[in-house]
C-alpha cells in the first residue's frame, strides 16, 4: 500500500481517492487525509464529508 508524500502514514483506499479527486486524478504520490486536509486549508472532517457526499454520487475513487 501506498504512503503519504508528507508524513509517511500508510494510506486507505479512500485517502488515496480524495488525493486524485481534489488534486490529480493521475497521481502517483498521494497526501493522507491529515496532509491533504492541510494543503487545501479545510478540516479531514470536511474530507470524510466529501468523500461520503462523493461515493454517494457513484464516484468509483471511493469505496
Amino acid at each position: 500500500m501506498a504512503s503519504c508524500m508528507q508524513c509517511g502514514k500508510e494510506l486507505t483506499h479512500n485517502e488515496i481517492g480524495a488525493h486524485r479527486k481534489f488534486i490529480n486524478r493521475g497521481a502517483e504520490q498521494f497526501y493522507c487525509k491529515q496532509c491533504l486536509a492541510a494543503h487545501l486549508g479545510v478540516t479531514p472532517e470536511r474530507i470524510d464529508e466529501k468523500i461520503e457526499l462523493f461515493k454517494r454520487q457513484g464516484c468509483t475513487l471511493f469505496v
